[in-house]
């Protein structure tokens, strides 16, 4: 059982990144982008088929981003130059990136010809070097040794991985909180409560819808790119469902932390995506599931996650009611009491 959620802490923490990028286009900028679900695997297909292709993973993730950020901004052009619905410009953008993908991961045959996966099994990736390096530390030694004399039997294999990725994440968590209360930052925030507003303060909001999806597109190619390292396979039907699973990463963060501030929402999605992932591992542990069930699953939790807080604060609500009500009635037996005893 540690294992399972040690596992889904690691893949939580990945996933996060690509939370933070839905987060800044359903959120922010108030954008419906289902492109989500195209441009996660166009990021793990454009740094699997580099590193097979023999390119440095970090130059192979740097140019899945960018590829991220490319299909992003495609997306805001088809809607804002193109005048194409928001949904339906994230919709067209997302079917076209399947083809795309096939090629891209298909670039690494003789032929050309568009291929559904690549296996990384004998690859090095950016997990690999971060494993090779941690193990030389013995820092995973000391610290599977203390588990195994707390009484855990079953131990991860190697901390390094969870220690990188909190860093990265963090890092990208922060970087976002700055570059939000930037002026740039502040503009595209505007835009995605009031248009015409911003508009009125001689802002270019076509060209801040652009740069916010092609933001959000590239935290989320670059978690399709670290997903698809950590796994050691890219396939193109890993984004399938990928925009639920960021809502909910996002709604279930933000009942649990609340939204009071911007960092306080980033940090608050960070966890919501790891509190998700412990979530949907500890839910495949009941035998009555199984694998097919995950997005029946992910639907559930994001149907209670939604239903919850307007729950419990419709119940605050009526209590806050009820109390008010037994103040006055109170008050106006106290009053009657006093013009008793007066008459």
């Amino acid at each position: 059982m540690f294992v399972a959620v040690f596992g889904s802490v690691e893949q939580g923490i990945i996933y996060a990144i690509m939370a933070l990028g839905v987060y800044l286009t359903f959120r922010v900028l108030d954008f419906p982008d289902l492109t989500v679900d195209g441009s996660f695997v166009t990021g793990g297909a454009t740094a699997a088929t580099m590193i097979t292709l023999g390119y440095d993973p970090i130059i192979a993730t740097l140019c899945a981003i960018l590829a991220g950020f490319i299909a992003g901004s495609i997306t805001g052009i088809l809607h804002t130059k193109a005048k194409i619905n928001a949904l339906l410009a994230g919709i067209l953008m997302m079917i076209a990136l399947y083809s795309i993908n096939l090629r891209i991961m298909g670039s690494t045959l003789e032929n050309g010809i568009g291929r559904p996966n690549i296996p990384l099994s004998n690859a090095t990736t950016l997990f690999t070097e971060i494993s090779a390096f941690w193990k030389s530390l013995g820092i995973d030694d000391a610290i599977n040794n203390m588990l195994r004399g707390i009484g855990f039997e079953q131990t991860p294999n190697t901390w390094g991985t969870v220690f990188f990725m909190v860093i990265v994440t963090f890092a990208i968590k922060f970087s976002a909180d700055w570059f939000l209360k930037t002026e740039s930052g502040l503009a595209l925030r505007a835009t995605g409560d009031n248009k015409k507003m911003i508009r009125s303060f001689s802002a270019n909001t076509d060209t801040l819808i652009i740069l916010g999806l092609g933001l959000s597109n590239a935290l989320v190619a670059l978690s399709g790119a670290l997903i698809a390292q950590y796994s050691r396979f890219a396939d193109v039907q890993a984004g399938v469902g990928m925009i639920v699973s960021g809502l909910a990463s996002v709604i279930i963060g933000e009942a649990i932390f609340g939204t009071k501030s911007v960092m306080r929402t980033t940090l608050a999605v960070v966890c919501g995506a790891v509190i998700y992932r412990i979530v949907i591992a500890l839910a495949m542990q009941i035998k009555i599931f199984d694998t097919g069930d995950l997005k029946l699953l992910t639907a559930v939790i994001v149907i209670i996650a939604l239903v919850l807080p307007r729950v419990i604060d419709k119940r605050k609500e009526q209590k806050r009611k009820a109390k008010r009500k037994a103040e006055k009635l109170a008050m106006l037996a106290q009053a009657k009491k006093e013009g008793e005893t007066i008459a």
